[in-house]
């Protein structure tokens, strides 16, 4: 073989007896990091995606040295063939007036609760996760995740949470989509057995009104990445 590669023999085995280069290790980890970032997207994350998630761990990185490895290693971002929606305002029931309006200031607690509904998907089929937020802390007081998308499963069942964690004040603010779950007779029923809350419904068609429900569902997919369960993001535990 040392013949056929034109190489001498003590050059060939000092290669054999080499450790491989700093920069050689550091690649491979990188690549070892890509790959897992990438598995626990579902294979959804390209390059600019991994990088920021790299950077988040602490790591730096540059989006063009990710995606070169990417492309050496044959890892592809896989688009999602499906959409879940998770927001019907297509119904005839009542919409609240907007009393939020953008008004997401800290520090008085049970001023105004927020609830919005995402899709998550996991080995086992869609599941729809419902939440209940206080802007006063940025806390999730009430949350389900199930199959279903009924008012019951969802809104209720987290409404119920919610209440039985942190009490309403006379004139609290909750705020949702116009969604059928919030607009339908069940779910405004509960509303008026409970007087001290105020329903209020964001302007349609304006991502601002659901910031920060918006904000939690993208924090709680980085957290996934990383390996905490649900039940502790919504502790606050580390």
């Amino acid at each position: 073989m040392c013949k056929v590669l034109d190489v001498s023999e003590c050059g060939y085995y000092a290669w054999l007896k080499r450790k491989p280069s700093k920069r050689s290790v550091e690649t491979q980890k990188l690549v070892e990091q890509i790959v897992e970032i990438h598995n626990h997207s579902n294979q959804s994350y390209g390059s600019p995606r991994i990088t920021i998630e790299r950077k988040a761990r602490g790591f730096q990185c540059s989006r063009p040295r990710v995606a070169r490895l990417m492309r050496h290693a044959q890892i592809r971002s896989r688009v999602a063939g499906k959409f879940v929606v998770t927001t019907h305002s297509d119904h005839d029931f009542e919409f609240s007036p907007t009393l939020l309006a953008h008004d997401f200031s800290n520090g008085q607690l049970s001023r105004a609760w927020v609830s919005d509904i995402t899709s998550i998907a996991t080995a086992k089929g869609w599941l729809y996760l419902t939440v209940v937020i206080d802007l006063g802390d940025r806390r999730v007081i009430g949350w389900s995740m199930i199959s279903g998308m009924k008012a019951s499963q969802t809104v209720i069942s987290t409404l119920k949470m919610a209440l039985k964690n942190r009490a309403p004040r006379l004139g609290t603010i909750f705020d949702s989509d116009h969604g059928i779950q919030y607009s339908g007779d069940e779910f405004r029923k509960m509303l008026a057995q409970n007087p001290e809350l105020k329903q209020s419904m964001s302007h349609k068609g304006d991502c601002w009104d659901n910031a920060v429900a918006e904000s939690f569902f993208k924090t709680l997919k980085v957290e996934n990445i990383y390996g905490r369960n649900f039940e502790t993001l919504v502790s606050g535990e580390s």
